[in-house]
């Protein structure tokens, strides 16, 4: 694996939340690798809590992200149709490169979401795993841990952060 700087990942985790800005959902699914995680737990619990043994908000692995992006994109979806209005905010990213072909990747965001004349704010650190894969990134994992108290107003997580 070659050196990759700080600015490469920026670049690619701003490409991210571009696409999802622009609900490309089906081309933000790509930038995930086969065996990927999604995961955004409760808030109440510790950042290296399981899904396994523990209740998320989120916790998709890389068949169920690509259910939700179906999802999200139909008309059907009625939470989300008419799309909400998004803008991802990506900061403060800190990147440690490992033994393996694995990337730790670290970041602050901000997702305002507006919908219905109501704009709500989530706010959080996320966790990447990323890997270069045929001189591409892509994400392993991500884990976005929220720093609000609660859901509310909003009540609910039916973007993705």
């Amino acid at each position: 694996m070659t050196k990759v700087t700080r600015s490469e990942i920026e670049e690619f985790l701003f490409e991210e939340a571009d696409l999802l800005d622009k609900w490309r959902l089906p081309e933000w699914l790509s930038l995930f690798t086969d065996d990927a995680e999604y995961h955004v737990p409760c808030m109440d619990l510790p950042a290296d809590a399981s899904p396994d043994d523990s209740l998320f908000y989120i916790a998709d692995d890389r068949m169920r992200l690509g259910e939700r992006v179906k999802r999200l994109m139909k008309r059907t979806a009625h939470v989300e149709f008419p799309h909400s209005k998004t803008r991802h905010m990506v900061s403060n990213v800190r990147v440690k490169e490992r033994e393996d072909e694995n990337i730790d990747v670290t970041s602050v965001f901000a997702t305002y979401r507006t919908k219905d004349g109501v704009t709500d704010l989530y706010v959080g650190l996320s966790n990447y795993v990323i890997r270069q894969v045929d001189g591409a990134f892509k994400i392993r994992s991500k884990r976005c841990l929220l720093d609000s108290d609660a859901l509310r107003p909003s009540g609910r997580i039916s973007i993705i952060l």
